[in-house]
C-alpha cells in the first residue's frame, strides 16, 4: 500500500451521505476515503475513447474536481466508444458535451475546463494544481509530455492505451516506483504503431480499460489496495486475459533516475517523430513537395501517365474507395516495386495521410516520382466526391 496521492479530507453534505453511502459503507472505503475524493483535483488529458468513462464514472464516484483537457469537437466517428458525447453534441466541443454529462450525473463536482491541447509550453502550468493526472491520449507525444511534466511535477500519472482488442494499465507515480519512460526510454519508430485512427480500435475497449484507469485512480487518491505501480497489466479482450510485466525503476532513466539529463519539458514531436494529434494540418510548406491536395488529383486523374495507389489494408478496401485506385497495402510496398512503372507518376493515398506520406517517401527513395494525397479520402470524400462514405 502507497500513501495517498490526497492528503486532505472534505466535509460530506447530508445529500452526499446518501449519494455515496455504497461507498461509506465499504470498510477501506468509508468516510475518510470519500473525503478524500471530494477533496481530489484529477485531471483528465482528453475526453476521447479513454476520457469518456472516466469522466462519468470518476464523477459518479464523487471526486471533487475534475479538470479536462481537449481542444477538439465531437465527430460522428467518436460516438462509437466516446460515450461521453451524444448524436446531438456531433459539431460542438467536446469539452462542452462532457461538462454537461458530468453535471447531469453529479452536480456536486467542480468542472475546470482547458480548451486546449498540451503542450511543452503550458503543461507545467495546467498540471501543477492537480493531485493525480489520468492519461487518456492516443500519441506518443503527450504520453511523454504527460509523464515528463508528472515526474518533474511529482504527480502520479495513471496510464493506459488501446488498440484495436488489446490494452495497457499502469501507473507511474516516480516518488514511488517507475515512471514510463522506465518502461520504455525510447518511442517507436514513426509510422511503427498507428493510432485508433489509422489501425481501428473496438469501442468497448475504451470502456474496460477507462474504467480500470479510473480504479486506479481511486486506489491512489485514497489510499487503498495496491495500486499498479511497477506493475504492466496487457489486456487482450479475444482471450478475455490479462497479463502481468514486472516494471522497474531504471536508475539510468533520463527524466526520474539517478542523475537525469531531462529536467524541463523538451520538443516532444521533435523527440518522437510524430505529430501530437491527427487533425489533418492545412499548410504545411515543408510537405509542399511531397503532398498532393485532393482536388488537384481530380484535375490530372484522366491522365494516362497518372497512377492512383491505395495503401488501405484489403478490408479498408472494402469500405470505401476512390475510382481507379489499385491497392497495395503499405506494408507489401516495398516488395511490389519492381511491378511498378517508373515512367509513370504516383498519387498514394490512405485513410487520414498519415500512411500515404510514408509509402511516398519510400516510392520517392526507390526512384519513383510520387505525391501523397493530403487528408486521404476521407478529405476527397469532403472536397471532391461526397458520395463516397467516410469512416
Amino acid at each position: 500500500m502507497v500513501r495517498p496521492a490526497v492528503d486532505r479530507r472534505e466535509p460530506l453534505t447530508h445529500e452526499e451521505i446518501a449519494r455515496y453511502s455504497r461507498h461509506l459503507i465499504i470498510p477501506d472505503v468509508g468516510m475518510e476515503g470519500q473525503e478524500r475524493l471530494k477533496a481530489a483535483r484529477v485531471l483528465l488529458v482528453g475526453t476521447g475513447g479513454l476520457g469518456s468513462p472516466l469522466a462519468l464514472y470518476l464523477a459518479a464516484a464523487g471526486v471533487g474536481t475534475i479538470g479536462i483537457i481537449d481542444d477538439d469537437v465531437v465527430d460522428a466517428s467518436n460516438l462509437q466508444r466516446q460515450i461521453i458525447h451524444g448524436t446531438s453534441d456531433i459539431g460542438t466541443h467536446k469539452l462542452d458535451s462532457a461538462e454537461a454529462s458530468i453535471r447531469e450525473i453529479n452536480p456536486h463536482v467542480e468542472v475546470v475546463k482547458h480548451p486546449t491541447f498540451l503542450t511543452s509550453d503550458n503543461a507545467l502550468e495546467i498540471i501543477e494544481p492537480y493531485d493525480l493526472v489520468i492519461d487518456g491520449t492516443d500519441n506518443f507525444p503527450t504520453r511523454y509530455l504527460v509523464n515528463d511534466a508528472c515526474v518533474l511535477l511529482g504527480k502520479p500519472n495513471v496510464y493506459g492505451s488501446i488498440f484495436r482488442f488489446e490494452g495497457q494499465l499502469s501507473v507511474f507515480w516516480a516518488e514511488e516506483g517507475p515512471c514510463y519512460r522506465c518502461m520504455f526510454p525510447e518511442p517507436p519508430p514513426p509510422g511503427m504503431v498507428p493510432n485508433c485512427a489509422e489501425g481501428g480500435v473496438l469501442g468497448i475497449m475504451a470502456g474496460h480499460i477507462g474504467t480500470a484507469q479510473g480504479i486506479e485512480g481511486i486506489k491512489v487518491i485514497a489510499g487503498i489496495g495496491e495500486p499498479m505501480i511497477g506493475r504492466l497489466g496487457l489486456y487482450d479482450a479475444l482471450e478475455q486475459r490479462w497479463t502481468y510485466v514486472k516494471v522497474t525503476k531504471d536508475p539510468n532513466c533520463p527524466v526520474c533516475g539517478d542523475d537525469p539529463t531531462v529536467t524541463e519539458l523538451i520538443d516532444y514531436e521533435e523527440f518522437c517523430g510524430v505529430p501530437a494529434h491527427d487533425r489533418v494540418v492545412e499548410a504545411d510548406l515543408s510537405l509542399a513537395d511531397l503532398e498532393i491536395l485532393p482536388t488537384e488529383y481530380a484535375e490530372i486523374a484522366d491522365k494516362p501517365d497518372v497512377e492512383l495507389v491505395d495503401v488501405r489494408e484489403p478490408h479498408e478496401y472494402e469500405i470505401n474507395r476512390i475510382p481507379g485506385a489499385v491497392l497495395i497495402p503499405k506494408d507489401t510496398l516495398p516488395g511490389k516495386l519492381h511491378e511498378l512503372d517508373p515512367t509513370k507518376e504516383y498519387v498514394v493515398h490512405c485513410l487520414s495521410g498519415v500512411r500515404s506520406l510514408e509509402s511516398t517517401e519510400l516510392l520517392r527513395g526507390a526512384g519513383f516520382k510520387a505525391r501523397s494525397m493530403r487528408g486521404g479520402i476521407n478529405a476527397y470524400a469532403r472536397q471532391v466526391d461526397p458520395s463516397i462514405p467516410t469512416y
